[in-house]
């Protein structure tokens, strides 16, 4: 007989039992997920207490995953609650003894509270877990953890990045895990170019993730203060609690001496946790940088509350110090937070830049190389150590005040000018500020722009500075290394010199607006020709709307809109120094700075010797306005529109009053090569605008004109004038030494031989023209060290220079004469001058012959 099968069937629906149950477990499994992306959409979104409240139900009801207590740990560290958040992770260990990912936030968790041993008994843990479950971590997201333990464990951060983060990328392409953390090593590593480019790519697949738009904000934080800003408003349009953001913003404007913004956003920071210890770190740097010692020591102590040996507090806090050119203080930070962890490796690399600006170089160095070899991706330590390499090759010049070092090759032909030039900035200026210098003043000018922005700021980026002064330690690209158009570097060596003196007499307690417009004045002072001076451009922005207060000229130095506006924040500095200066003494000044020097905030140390802030500013502001107007007041300086241009003032030509338009009625000409069309408007342009300077000046356009006319005295008179006013014009200076020259004006042509070196030594066209113009006008020792200068330069005529060197030594009566000859003779060996001289020299260094008898005393061997 055929038994039946029989089957349990579910009352009123008729479905096998079994099919029920697993509909309905599917049914609450499909809700559960739902009720954790809520969640977790309520972390991302800064909904912090809502997403406590939802896990702590869901775990009450035993909801068993683990996910749901790795989010309830996280939402309760980011309300400053790490007790509750340690205990959440200490109840489920037991639990989930397989989690990898439980135990790394663990980890971190442990190490907020100040249990460190349980926080390393963690991350062994994950390392044993892994060496014998490998295959039960195959996923995306483990990989990651697994990728993260490691490095906290010390692994060389290249192979984790290939054995875990890019394995991880191959597991799940759609993952945004492995994505993050490669982002965030390359951040750790201070490569921000590439963490820039991993965040974008994150962005792409995942446009609306926090975690990504606040890494890309990182990675522009040192670069691109903008783009920063712009990045950290996606996170806060994302999750208006995301204190991380709040802290970066903070750290902006302390940048920008904006301290009252600054503590407001740590306020909002602070509200949603009240236990964030770089908040609690930015208000002790906040306090230190308004002297106010008690609410700085209250501060540090409050970031240490929970932590009291957290490496991070007094890192952040030496960071930004040293930022602030208070290196003293900054590396006395980092050796704290050194001492409180010996392992943490920012606090070290951070000690070793602040050494090596502070002219500590033996142990910045050691630093640096212990650094780089317990890690050996950390691109500052690479960097810093390369540049140890490369300067070990730089030739030292040294006297009684300064070291200065810079290629050898550099070093021969203008090393002691860049001593003399030093010299001379030190006896002026130390004397104008009654100040007495604290020897030595170390000065590096390199011949690649790599290794100065290395030296300078840590990476080889360099953004568009000429030079930078640390207090004691000067820090100045050579000639070498700005391409076609170097810049004057003495009024660069001069304006970082006058760093030093203002620095050093303020304990580098100045804001930077000031410091900058010091030495701009500085040298103007020094040197009519150096400096800024008013342009049609700088007219515009004073007059329209990129004037700056006084009390806010730091903040313009911060974010500049362009190129332009950086170099108006300097030109703007200037003018209020000029201004103070002009409307209340040079004591007032130095008073300033004697003030800046005991820690008093620069509003309150103006006030004091001048007039009331607010007052002040209006008048600032008078005054600028008053500079901008009376920059050739005859002349209109609004930009015609295309129909005004074509059909107004191009048809008054060279009778038109209007700036732009004669200058582009002068190119229009030059375009067609109608020479003598286009000096009307160029004539008219310096009879109205006599001080014009700049690539657009009117001198160097008109002086080719007269140049293609035949109109070589006019051609002389314009580009005189020029080379009178402008401290860079090389191509004004070497046609002036041609002129002068053909005219036998020897004065001229030795004054710009000296300007063209000044701007770039390295050419040995000025030396030829230095050392002909010298022997002309009886200036042997100038003469003779021109043509050494040249020799080292390699010129097109050796046989010719030391045939002039050999004769002027041999007139003197030097015995180097001889060697030059020969040298001479060897390049050219029928060179009759050199044949004639050498008879000559031979002749009268023989032995003398005796004429009454007696031999003469032959001469000792």
């Amino acid at each position: 007989m055929q038994r039946l099968a029989v089957q349990r069937v579910c009352a009123g629906c008729f479905q096998p039992f079994w099919c029920c149950i697993f509909a309905l477990v599917g049914t609450l499994l499909s809700a559960r997920a739902a009720d954790l992306a809520l969640a977790r959409e309520d972390y991302q979104s800064g909904r912090y207490t809502n997403c406590i409240v939802t896990c702590q139900k869901a775990i009450e009801d035993d909801e068993s995953g683990e996910d749901w207590r790795l989010l309830l740990a996280r939402s309760l560290v980011a309300v400053g609650n790490y007790t509750n958040a340690a205990n959440v992770i200490s109840t489920n260990l037991d639990q989930f003894r397989w989690s990898i990912h439980l135990r790394l936030l663990g980890r971190d968790v442990f190490r907020m509270n100040g249990r460190l041993n349980e926080a390393q008994g963690l991350l062994e843990e994950i390392n044993r877990l892994a060496s014998y479950r490998m295959w039960n971590y195959q996923d995306a997201a483990s990989l990651v953890t697994l990728g993260r333990a490691a490095l906290l464990l010390g692994a060389d951060p290249r192979r984790v990045l290939e054995t875990f983060y890019d394995a991880a990328k191959r597991r799940d392409p759609n993952s945004r895990e492995p994505i993050l953390a490669s982002g965030q090593l390359a951040l750790t590593k201070g490569d921000f170019e590439l963490a820039a480019k991993t965040f974008r790519a994150g962005l792409k697949k995942f446009p609306d993730d926090v975690d990504f738009h606040f890494g890309l904000a990182q990675a522009f934080a040192s670069s691109d203060r903008l783009e920063m800003i712009s990045a950290v408003e996606e996170v806060l349009e994302l999750n208006t609690n995301h204190v991380a953001s709040y802290l970066l913003l903070a750290d902006h404007l302390i940048d920008g001496e904006e301290y009252k913004t600054a503590g407001e956003t740590l306020d909002r920071a602070l509200s949603v946790n009240p236990h964030e210890p770089k908040a609690w770190a930015y208000k002790a740097v906040i306090a230190h940088l308004q002297n106010e010692k008690e609410a700085e020591t209250e501060a540090r102590n409050k970031a240490l509350t929970v932590w009291k040996t957290n490496p991070d507090v007094d890192h952040l806090i030496g960071r930004k110090l040293s930022q602030k050119y208070r290196f003293s203080e900054g590396s006395q930070h980092q050796r704290r937070a050194a001492a409180f962890e010996p392992r943490f490796l920012p606090a070290r690399i951070q000690l070793a830049q602040d050494l090596l600006r502070l002219g500590q170089e033996e142990e910045g160095w050691r630093l640096a190389e212990q650094v780089h070899e317990e890690d050996g991706y950390d691109v500052t330590a690479f960097n810093l150590l390369n540049l140890q390499d490369a300067m070990a090759k730089f030739a030292t010049l040294t006297n009684q005040t300064f070291v200065v070092r810079m290629a050898t090759n550099e070093a021969l032909i203008y090393g002691e000018r860049v001593l003399s030039l030093l010299e001379r900035a030190r006896t002026t200026l130390c004397a104008k500020y009654s100040m007495t210098l604290e020897p030595p003043v170390i000065v590096e000018i390199f011949p690649k722009q790599k290794d100065f922005g290395v030296r300078t700021f840590g990476m080889p980026d360099n953004p568009g500075y000429l030079g930078v002064c640390f207090g004691s330690v000067i820090t100045a690209n050579s000639p070498a290394s700005q391409a076609a158009h170097p810049a004057n570097w003495e009024a660069v060596l001069w304006h970082e010199f006058c760093h030093v003196v203002t620095l050093q007499l303020t304990r580098n307690k100045m804001p930077r607006w000031l410091s900058e417009g010091i030495s701009v004045f500085e040298e103007l002072e020094g040197n009519p020709t150096w400096g800024q001076g008013m342009t049609p451009r700088y007219r515009e922005m004073i007059l329209g709307k990129d004037f700056t207060p006084l009390g806010d000229l730091s903040a313009a130095f911060l974010a500049p809109k362009t190129e332009m506006h950086l170099q108006f924040a300097y030109y703007e500095s200037y003018l209020a120094v000029e201004f103070l200066v002009k409307k209340f003494g040079m004591d007032a000044l130095k008073n300033i700075l004697v003030e800046l020097g005991t820690g008093m905030e620069i509003n309150a140390a103006i006030s004091k010797h001048t007039e009331p802030m607010e007052k002040l500013d209006k008048d600032f502001a008078a005054f600028a306005k008053e500079r901008a107007e009376n920059l050739a007041p005859e002349l209109n300086f609004k930009k015609p529109g295309l129909e005004g241009l074509a059909k107004l003032d191009l048809e008054l030509g060279a009778d038109s009053k209007n700036y732009h338009t004669l200058l582009q009625l002068a190119r229009e000409a030059l375009r067609k090569k109608e020479w003598q069309k286009a000096k009307a408007p160029l004539e008219k342009l310096i009879k109205l605008f006599p001080n014009q300077r700049g690539s657009d000046n009117a001198y160097s356009i008109l002086g080719e004109v007269h140049r293609r006319l035949g109109e070589t005295n006019e051609e002389r008179q314009v580009l005189t004038h020029l080379a009178n006013i402008e401290s860079d014009a090389v191509d004004a200076y070497q046609r002036l030494m041609e002129l002068n020259r053909a005219t036998g004006q020897w004065d001229a042509v030795a004054t710009n031989a000296g300007r063209y070196i000044a701007v770039n030594p390295l050419v040995e066209l000025p030396y030829r023209y230095l050392a002909e113009a010298s022997e002309q006008l009886q200036r042997p020792d100038t003469a003779i060290e021109s043509y050494r200068t040249l020799l080292r330069l390699d010129p097109p005529d050796p046989a010719g220079t030391h045939f002039k060197l050999a004769r002027l030594l041999h007139e003197k009566g030097e015995p180097s004469a001889k060697r030059h000859l020969l040298q001479a003779l060897e390049e050219a060996p029928r060179y009759r001058e050199a044949h004639k001289l050498l008879l000559k020299y031979s002749a009268s260094t023989a032995p003398a012959t005796s004429t009454n008898g007696v031999e003469p005393t032959p001469s000792p061997k």
